[in-house]
């Protein structure tokens, strides 16, 4: 099955849910029930489990519906980017739901499309709903504030933004359509795994609609394989299984979370028990416990005796790989094609073959089925334990050698830790996670800052799904962009733990380039004086701590009341300025030779 086909099977699809849509609008009935345009967008969003939307008022949007909506929470964020980042963390904790964030147009959709941006990079399904001025005003355009001030129109260059980083839009000019498209972008986003765009006008949020089609679940499988291409793709996989003698390696990515493959992935390491390693950005995607389980492979940063086993191997069996460059040890994978076979959403990869529409959901089950013949000859295939003991060090300085395994102790099952770009992303690659965690970073697009609208919208997702902890790392430069959002996490009476990683600026910047260069320094803040300023204005709600040495450190981990985290709490964990992860100094050493090269 070419894309042409593929594509074809998708709109064939659409069109089948279309058809069950109208039949169900056309029966006829003595009592029609309607709806208006905004309930009947939330009473689809419920459908798809959101429990909470983020926004900023503004005075096109619909946030009077969501407040009154009896099941579904407005969280009202301090600006649109955090709130951007916060459906962003909320999706990706909430799998099989969906991010939304609500934003007026013009000045608040573009102060949000940077975090919107890095949903589409890290393909996490976001709606961004835009409150624009009424039809007759889109038509008759007169000069309105929010608008560009130049007699040009802006809302085809708002669209046109938002065209970049949303794989779909729709504009609800017509009361008639308004359901097909809301069903339509929604539909996208949920099967494509993506951001996408729906602008809503202020007289259409009212208008009734029939509501018969929300008895029609909108579709989420994704394409059928073509059986024959399948059939040939399982056979010639199958060969070069039996031609690796049973020496084969699962390597585990980032698609294989974005694209809802956790449950076929575990399936397959039950029946085969192939050894199992992860790539940066396919960190918990399965259980860091899991006896199979050998670690973190990102080329030659890799542990070495990772590096080994991966590299060695006769035949890798690659599922959701992201190729970025900080997710693959800034290119150095050396795992030649002729002993890979890779699975996608849309496509398989064997050796050099590529087959187009042969996507991994579908596939992977039948998979499992054929290769679970060489589960006797898989288990004796030897996989080092996966670990991390805290290294003995005389210095009482908090070094991250020091730091990294340490609070690996702390971690416990259900946990979700949530890791800043740059120090701390490299920093707790090296940790092995409990079981059931979630973990969180962004490691392709790397927006400095985006944590800490994630972390909110993370807790609320993990206290839906009743999960554990929330816990983040976030370092002082990076804190310094998006603090605000503390406020809202005070408000929403959330309670993560939060470390600060105190180095006096940008530690991930000066290892790229400028270790002494006075841009990467920043203003030193009173950290622990945060949570108070920003909210919890008597200091009942939270609790602050500064810990200097390897002592402090290890007296706050073992309390109790403190790993209770009944409260939001804020430790300020002061390192040396120059001191960095091993991970990080070996990435941005490569950075350097790969830019010597240009």
């Amino acid at each position: 099955m070419d894309k042409a086909t593929s594509d074809l099977q998708a709109e064939v699809d659409r069109l089948r849910h279309e058809l069950q849509s109208l039949t169900i609008e056309n029966k006829p009935s003595d009592n029609e029930e309607h709806i208006t345009v905004s309930d009947y967008l939330l009473t689809r969003l419920e459908q798809l489990g959101v429990t909470s939307i983020f926004g900023v008022p503004g005075d096109f949007n619909m946030r009077d519906y969501i407040e009154d909506h009896p099941r579904i929470n407005w969280i009202g964020d301090c600006n649109e980017l955090n709130a951007a980042y916060a459906a962003d963390g909320y999706a990706r904790v909430k799998e099989h739901s969906i991010g939304v964030v609500v934003t007026t147009f013009g000045v608040g959709e573009l102060s949000a499309i940077n975090g919107i941006a890095g949903a589409f990079s890290e393909m996490v399904p976001v709606l961004h709903i835009v409150g624009v001025p009424s039809t007759v005003q889109l038509k008759t355009k007169p000069l309105l504030h929010h608008t560009l001030g130049n007699g040009r129109y802006p809302f085809d260059a708002y669209t046109k933004a938002a065209e970049q980083v949303t794989i779909s839009q729709a504009k609800l000019m017509n009361k008639g359509h308004a359901a097909t498209e809301i069903d339509r972008v929604l539909t996208d986003c949920i099967t494509h795994a993506r951001p996408v765009y729906l602008t809503l006008p202020t007289n259409m949020v009212g208008e009734q609609i029939p509501s018969r089609r929300l008895g029609v679940p909108l579709p989420r499988t994704p394409p059928a394989n073509n059986p024959d291409v399948e059939a040939y793709v399982l056979e010639e996989i199958v060969k070069l299984v039996d031609a690796a003698n049973q020496d084969i390696i699962i390597l585990i990515d980032a698609c294989a979370i974005r694209h809802d493959v956790r449950d076929e992935v575990n399936d397959l390491l039950t029946k085969t028990r192939f050894p199992v390693y992860s790539a940066p950005m396919g960190k918990t995607a399965v259980s860091e416990e899991h006896d199979r389980y050998g670690g973190i492979y990102i080329g030659s940063i890799s542990d070495p005796a990772i590096k080994k086993k991966v590299e060695t191997a006769k035949l890798i069996l690659s599922i959701g790989a992201l190729k970025s460059d900080f997710n693959t040890g800034m290119f150095t994978y050396s795992i030649p094609a002729i002993h890979t076979v890779e699975l996608h959403s849309d496509h398989t990869l064997v050796r050099h073959a590529q087959f187009p529409g042969i996507g991994m959901k579908l596939l992977l089950p039948k998979l499992t089925a054929h290769l679970k013949q060489y589960q006797q000859g898989a288990s004796q295939l030897d996989v080092p334990r996966f670990k991390l003991d805290v290294p003995k060090e005389t210095d009482e300085r908090i070094t991250h050698t020091y730091f990294w395994p340490r609070v690996g102790k702390f971690f416990k099952k259900r946990d979700v830790i949530v890791a800043e770009t740059g120090t701390s992303s490299f920093g707790i690659l090296d940790v092995p996670l409990p079981d059931q965690s979630v973990f969180l970073s962004q490691i392709l697009y790397g927006s400095i800052g985006w944590t800490v609208g994630n972390t909110l919208g993370a807790a609320i997702a993990a206290r839906d799904k009743n999960l554990g902890r929330v816990i983040l790392f976030v370092g002082d430069g990076s804190l310094q962009l998006t603090v605000q959002e503390l406020s809202t996490m005070i408000h929403q009476r959330l309670t993560p733990i939060i470390f600060v990683i105190n180095n006096d600026g940008y530690n991930i910047e000066r290892n790229l380039h400028g270790m002494e260069r006075k841009y990467n320094d920043i203003q030193d803040w009173k950290w622990t004086s945060l949570l108070t300023t920003l909210g919890d204005l008597d200091g009942t709600l939270s609790k602050s701590y500064t810990v200097r040495d390897k002592a402090s450190l290890d007296k706050l981990l073992d309390d109790a009341e403190f790993a209770k985290a009944g409260k939001i709490q804020l430790v300020e964990v002061v390192m040396g300025k120059f001191d960095t992860p091993r991970a990080l100094k070996a990435a941005a050493e490569l950075s350097a030779k790969n830019a010597e090269k240009v």
